[in-house]
Parts: C-alpha cells; sequence; structure tokens
C-alpha cells in the first residue's frame, strides 16, 4: 500500500517552526517523556520485586503480589480523568502548558513514594498513601502522552511525521531502560536485604533531579504551530470533549484497540511481570534480581531502536502497513517469548525479551503520526489523549495480574501466550479497519478534511 497524499495545504508550521526549533522539540520531549516514563516503570519494577513484601506482607505472599500489581494497574483507570482534563485544556489553551504542569505532578509523587513508611511502620495507611500517590502519576501520564505527541507531529514536516513523532515514543523505553538500569545498579550497591531496607527508594529519590532537569527543557519549547494557528483564527472548541464523543466515538474506540493490543505485550516488562515472575524465589526460575534487571535493560535498548525505525518506516511506506508488518512480527514473538524465558537461562531471557521487542517497536514508533492523523486540528489533543488513555486499560493495565492470575490459575505460562496472542490478534484487526492518512494535512484550515472518517476498506492510491 502507498502512502496517502496530502489533498491540502500543509500549512502546519508557522515561522517558529524553523529547523532549529524542530530539533529542539524532538529533544525536548525525549527527554520528557523519558524522565515521565522513568517514574512510572521505577514503580513497576518496585511492585514486581518488593511492593508486596513492604506494603502488602499480611494477605499472603501469593495475594500480596497480586495486589502489588493491581496497583500498577489501577493506575491506568485514572488515566482518562488525565486525558480528559489535558484534552480539554490542550485544546482550549495549548500543548505545552500540560506538558509542564504533567511533569511536575508525576515527578512529585514518584519522589514521596520514596519517602514513605512501610506496612510494617504505619500499618495500613502505607499502602494506602502508596495507592494515592500510584493514582496521581496514573493521571499525570494520561496527560502526559497527548501533549508530547502533538508538540513533536505537529512540529514534524510533512514527510518526516512518523520518525519525528517517534520521539516521545522512544522516552518509554529510555525511561524503562533508565528505570531498569538504577534498579539494577541499586542490587549491587544495596544487595540482599538492603534492597528491601532503604535501596529500593534511591531511583524514586533520584526523580527530583530529573524533573527539575525536564523542567527546563521544556520551558524552551515553543507552542504547537498548529495550536498557534487555531488560536490565531480564535477557533478553539468551547467544549472538545463533547465534540469527540458525539462525532468521532467510534473511532476513538478502534484506535484504543489498536493500542491495547501493543500495551498488553509492552506491559510484560514495563508492568513489572517477567521481573517478578523471574526473580520470584518460589516460583519455577528464581533468578537473581541484577541480571534480570540489566535483561530488561538490554531489551528496553532493542525496543527503543525498533520504535525509531518503525516511525521511520511508515514515513516511507504508510502507518498501516508498518503497523501490520509489525502484528505478524510481534504474533511470531509471542509464540516463542515464554518457551525461552521458561528455560531459566538469563541470555535466553533477554533474547526472548529482544525478539518481542521487534513487533512492539514497529507498532510504537507509528503511533504518534497515526493517532494525529486520525483527528481534526480543534479536538486532536483530546481524541489522541483519551484513545491512548482507553487503550492503556483494554490492554496494558491489568496485563501483569492477568498474566499472574492464569499462571496460578493453569501453572503454565501457554494460558498467558494465548491471552497475548489474542490481543495482538485484536490490535491487527483494528488496524485492518482505519484507511491510511498518512500526509493528510494537520492544520485547521483543512479541518473539514480531517473530519472525515476514516474508518472502513483500507484502499491503494
Amino acid at each position: 500500500m502507498g502512502v496517502l497524499p496530502s489533498t491540502g495545504s500543509n500549512r502546519t508550521s508557522s515561522p517558529l517552526a524553523t529547523e532549529k526549533e524542530r530539533r529542539r522539540v524532538v529533544f525536548a520531549t525525549v527527554v520528557g517523556t523519558t524522565v515521565e516514563w522513568y517514574d512510572f516503570f521505577v514503580y513497576a519494577s518496585a511492585a514486581g520485586l518488593v511492593f508486596g513484601q513492604l506494603f502488602f506482607a499480611p494477605a499472603g505472599e501469593s495475594v500480596a503480589t497480586i495486589l502489588s500489581f493491581l496497583t500498577v494497574g489501577l493506575s491506568f483507570l485514572f488515566r482518562p480523568l488525565g486525558a480528559f482534563l489535558a484534552g480539554h485544556y490542550g485544546d482550549k489553551y495549548g500543548r505545552r502548558v500540560v506538558l509542564m504542569v504533567t511533569l511536575v505532578m508525576m515527578g512529585a509523587a514518584t519522589t514521596l513514594v520514596g519517602l514513605l513508611p512501610t506496612y510494617s511502620a504505619i500499618g495500613v495507611g502505607a499502602p494506602i498513601m502508596l495507592i494515592l500517590l500510584r493514582i496521581i502519576q496514573g493521571i499525570s501520564a494520561g496527560g502526559e502522552w497527548g501533549g508530547a505527541v502533538l508538540m513533536a507531529v505537529e512540529h514534524a514536516p510533512q514527510n518526516k511525521r512518523g520518525l519525528y513523532g517517534a520521539s516521545p515514543q522512544i522516552g518509554v523505553p529510555l525511561g524503562l531502560l533508565l528505570a531498569s538500569g538504577v534498579m539494577a545498579l541499586m542490587t549491587v550497591i544495596a544487595p540482599g536485604d538492603a534492597f528491601l531496607e532503604w535501596g529500593w527508594r534511591v531511583p524514586f529519590l533520584l526523580s527530583i533531579v530529573l524533573i527539575l532537569i525536564g523542567h527546563y527543557i521544556r520551558r524552551r519549547v515553543e507552542e504547537s504551530p498548529v495550536f498557534l494557528q487555531i488560536a490565531s483564527r480564535k477557533e478553539q472548541t468551547k467544549t472538545p470533549l463533547l465534540v469527540l464523543f458525539r462525532r468521532h466515538m467510534g473511532l476513538v474506540l478502534i484506535a484504543a484497540f489498536v493500542f491495547a493490543g501493543t500495551s498488553a505485550a509492552g506491559y510484560m516488562t514495563t508492568g513489572g511481570y517477567i521481573q517478578n515472575y523471574a526473580t520470584n524465589p518460589d516460583g519455577p526460575l528464581g533468578l537473581e534480581r541484577g541480571p534480570v534487571l540489566w535483561a530488561v535493560a538490554g531489551s528496553a535498548f532493542t525496543w527503543l531502536i525498533f520504535t525509531w525505525i518503525g516511525g521511520a518506516v511508515s514515513d516511507r511506506i504508510g502507518r498501516r502497513s508498518t503497523y501490520i508488518l509489525g502484528w505478524v512480527l510481534l504474533l511470531a514473538a509471542l509464540l516463542v517469548f515464554f518457551p525461552l524465558v521458561d528455560t531459566g537461562n538469563i541470555w535466553l531471557l533477554f533474547l526472548g525479551l529482544a525478539m518481542l521487542t521487534v513487533g512492539l517497536g514497529l507498532t510504537y514508533g507509528p503511533q504518534a503520526a497515526l493517532y494525529a492523523e486520525l483527528f481534526p486540528a480543534s479536538i486532536r489533543f483530546s481524541g489522541v489523549s483519551i484513545s491512548y488513555a482507553l487503550g492503556s486499560i483494554l490492554g496494558g493495565a491489568f496485563a501483569p495480574t492477568i498474566a499472574k492470575a492464569l499462571v496460578d490459575a493453569t501453572g503454565t505460562t501457554v494460558s498467558v501466550t494465548v491471552y497475548l496472542i489474542a490481543m495482538a490478534c485484536v490490535g491487527l484487526a483494528a488496524t485492518l479497519t482505519l484507511r491510511d492518512r498518512s500526509g493528510i494535512a494537520l492544520g485547521p484550515e483543512n479541518e473539514a478534511e480531517q473530519a472525515r472518517s476514516p474508518i472502513g476498506r483500507s484502499v491503494k492510491v
């Protein structure tokens, strides 16, 4: 399938969108999303490694692990709230201000987790405070993504939206790489009981430094040129959410199902499941924390590479075709993923994780450009944010919890493989319902063209 050409003018840039400004936007979105997702994934890693013992121990080992993973998933239920708020204010007042607020919210919550007393110190108040801080992380994550991807895509040249849009996307594997690397380093600095006593706290407390860096960099980035055009025309929608749900609800759901297939598989590592499964001393593998964390960090690097490749490839062959290729490779990797993990060999575990990241990258790298090209300019922030938040709930939110429950019930990881393959097939089916809109003009002067539904049989052009 070829890439659909733009059928209107492409006035999506302004005098501010110079090449220097575009490079600054790319750098700022990478740094900002890396910091945000570092915070998010440090929590998920700790949930898989220590939170069950520190905050939920009275429930018993197996139930404590499930409760720990439930706190990971709980935050996803509040992502739509963050998406609603960010989408509303982002479509009315701009992308940049939302990004600043979400960055500070996430960093403050993460730092406070590192200061929390445990259950043994204050009792039930400890898990309650942990859950409240995780909810704040969820609200922040729900608002962060839409603003970051629109800043990148709406600043991008028409023929490089996939590549530019991949810049906030690689912040996710970079955040995982940084979170897993710091956690792994702490297992060396504070081995054994020291890690449980204080070592796990250090990665959370480091967030305050990262937030200051991210805030400084984001302050230097100009507002999206598309929003500046909307504002100059005084065409901000008063009720963007109402317009979105009244006219584009079907599109929101399909876009959400596209992401659900990716996030279910991705959250085997980003949600902390593999870290817990591989290191559980009473489980089938019983591997050391350090090597497993380094394997996850290594797979985050391969995920980064293929996410960047996915964005670039989508500029050449179209978003839809890139996604279809990614789904095929992801399904193939899922067939061998757990058989490799279950060998108990750390190198084969890494190989399984790395193979998984090929398909994940090709279905994650083009997502920013795909989503931006689906929705009209005046409600785009709301559309991409809410689709992403709903997809997170349908796919990744409770994937670690579901995987844990399936293994406990069946005694085998085959059941998890079937579950992940089913989710990937849902994502593939949703992708096949969309027409490729690569290259469509993004500016407000092309709102009528953007408002035409992309749902339907794909055609070659």
